[in-house]
């Protein structure tokens, strides 16, 4: 081995060391605050990392705003709150445009920017507004920018959407659409607490013990761990380990389960192999790894692939579990195929 080559070696571990204690140390924070939920905040900040977007599942009061509240304090980003109402219209969420005067008295318009101008974004309870105003994140979450009167405006990055919705009150919601969905690179869902972590949240509220998170990083150097993601190696079998997991998903493949060609219409899209890849290489690195496994790649798969297939009627019917269907298919795929 080259001099070069241990050289760049021992340089790539070193940002891999330094993203894994950097990683540790913004979960020890926002734990600080967020009582137990230890899945979702790794998850929060998995897809923070990769620069995704998350769709949180559960019922009010598990903690989802303080969440995003903690991440503002610990990361210095700015951070703004939607409350997705039926009677939201996208101008309420973009901004508008409005007719004034300049400092001579003529008439101009000019664009008032919405909150979606902020770097950390809670959009609350999603799937209450029509399917017109939802589609009004679709370019935003894709591209990092909003057009409006023909003109094309850049957020600042880093740039997250986190979106909540209530799974049990389903009266006066709009289903996301399947686009919007695969712009999520995670749903997860939200459990609710243990006794002893509900125990601990009733505490801190009698006894009034506010937590105030120390400040761990900032936009830019985000930003610059973001670029240590593309230097983690992932072998070919790894990535053909992504591609076959998302096939699998898909009833007409040979990769496909018995429970999937039964019960689902249409699987995984090809993102969901970009989001696996993404997301192995993030929890490589919080490991301390410079190189994907195949468990880094397994471990989200149930965030990655569950709000990207599509259930037939019979397995709407019969209310199949599409996590419990994906566990499947992680137990009857063998890792080298």
């Amino acid at each position: 081995m080259s001099t070069a080559t241990v050289s760049d070696t021992s340089m790539l571990q070193a940002e891999a060391d330094d993203f894994k204690a950097t990683f540790a140390a913004v979960r020890q924070e926002v734990s600080q605050v967020i009582v137990g939920q230890e899945r979702v905040v790794e998850a929060t900040l998995t897809s923070l990392f990769c620069g995704g977007n998350i769709l949180l599942e559960g019922v009010p009061g598990l903690g989802k705003t303080e969440l995003v509240k903690a991440l503002s304090r610990v990361l210095d980003l700015e951070f703004r709150r939607i409350q997705f109402t039926p009677d939201l219209m996208p101008a309420d969420i973009i901004g508008t445009n409005i007719m004034s005067t300049d400092e001579t008295g003529k008439y101009r318009f000019e664009f008032r920017r919405g909150p979606i101008f902020t770097q950390l974004l809670l959009a609350d309870e999603i799937n209450r507004a029509s399917p017109k105003t939802q589609s009004a994140l679709l370019e935003t979450m894709q591209e990092g920018s909003v057009t409006t009167g023909g003109t094309m405006y850049t957020l600042t990055q880093p740039f997250f959407v986190m979106a909540t919705q209530n799974p049990l009150e389903q009266e006066g919601t709009y289903p996301l659409p399947e686009a919007q969905l695969d712009r999520f690179l995670f749903k997860v869902q939200v459990p609710f607490p243990n006794r002893a972590e509900l125990n601990e949240v009733v505490g801190r509220t009698i006894l009034k013990r506010p937590v105030m998170p120390a400040k761990i990083l900032n936009g830019v150097r985000i930003m610059e761990l973001r670029t240590v993601l593309d230097k983690v190696v992932v072998v070919d079998s790894l990535r053909d380990y992504a591609v076959r997991l998302v096939l699998s998903t898909h009833p007409g493949t040979d990769f496909a389960t018995d429970d999937v060609r039964q019960y689902v219409k249409w699987g995984a899209s090809p993102r969901a192999a970009q989001s696996l890849i993404r997301a192995a290489r993030v929890r490589a690195l919080s490991q301390g790894r410079a190189h994907v496994a195949f468990e880094d790649i397994a471990h989200y798969a149930a965030e990655v692939l569950q709000h990207r297939v599509l259930l037939n009627y019979d397995g709407q019917a019969e209310s199949v579990s599409v996590p419990n269907m994906i566990k499947t298919c992680l137990e009857k795929l063998p890792l080298e195929g």
